[in-house]
């Protein structure tokens, strides 16, 4: 069996028409403004294999937009897209996945209850990812604008309950700020999941990659220092 590689999956966000990075996902707080087509060019031609696009008015809103996914799939191309935002249903899911998509990732819809939520792990499988959006160790929704009032660990054992194959765990807090990521958290997500984890919120050097992959997490996903340069683009190879 080959040995798992860890991976560093580049964050794009969409807000409007640019690509965007919110400081702990406030959509007043704009760090960076760029073209998204040309920032995912950038990042395929770097040797990104997956890149996480997220599209904010659509997680805002709760509506997908396959047009603009299926656009920026082609312009993301050799590398995928891990899409999400928006996104309500298996059908939803299905949309974008038609259009050009690699993977989605879920979180507000899928944790409404657990039969959603085994629905999603039925139609999608592996092409599914669950996310995590964590602050102050409750799960929050709908482009983190909302409180579930579900605890961390309670959605983590559903989530291995129903056969999910991977999870997005965000310390939202740490999110855009380059403060390092929350290793704590990270690790109560894998134990009490024991599922692979994609990690994000605060990664910022190559020595933070190393501590999350100590963990056992197989990949990150890292938007502001690579858009700003304090991770090499080397790191997507």
């Amino acid at each position: 069996m080959a040995e798992e590689v860890f991976q560093v999956l580049p964050a794009v966000d969409l807000l409007g028409e640019e690509a965007v990075r919110l400081e702990q996902g406030d959509f007043v707080r704009v760090a960076v403004r760029a073209r998204p087509d040309e920032v995912l060019r950038r990042f395929a031609a770097a040797g990104a294999r997956l890149i996480h696009l997220v599209d904010l008015d659509g997680a805002r809103r709760g509506r997908i937009r396959p047009d603009v996914i299926g656009r920026l799939a082609q312009a993301a191309a050799p590398a995928g897209l891990q899409a999400s935002g928006g996104i309500r249903s298996p059908a939803d899911a299905e949309q974008l996945l038609a259009a050009g998509a690699a993977r989605v990732v879920v979180g507000t819809a899928a944790l409404a209850e657990p039969e959603a939520l085994e629905q999603f792990v039925t139609e999608l499988g592996d092409r599914l990812v669950i996310a995590i959006d964590v602050r102050s160790g409750r799960v929050a929704a709908r482009g983190w604008l909302e409180d579930t009032g579900l605890e961390m660990a309670e959605v983590a054992r559903q989530c291995t309950e129903a056969g999910v194959s991977r999870i997005l765990c965000t310390a939202i807090e740490r999110d855009g700020m380059l403060g390092g990521p929350d290793l704590g958290l990270l690790g109560e997500v894998r134990e009490a999941s024991g599922l692979p984890v994609l990690a994000a919120g605060g990664i910022r050097s190559e020595a933070d990659l190393a501590a999350v992959a100590a963990l056992g997490c197989e990949g990150a996903v890292v938007g502001r220092a690579l858009l700003e340069g304090s991770l090499p683009l080397s790191v997507l190879a």
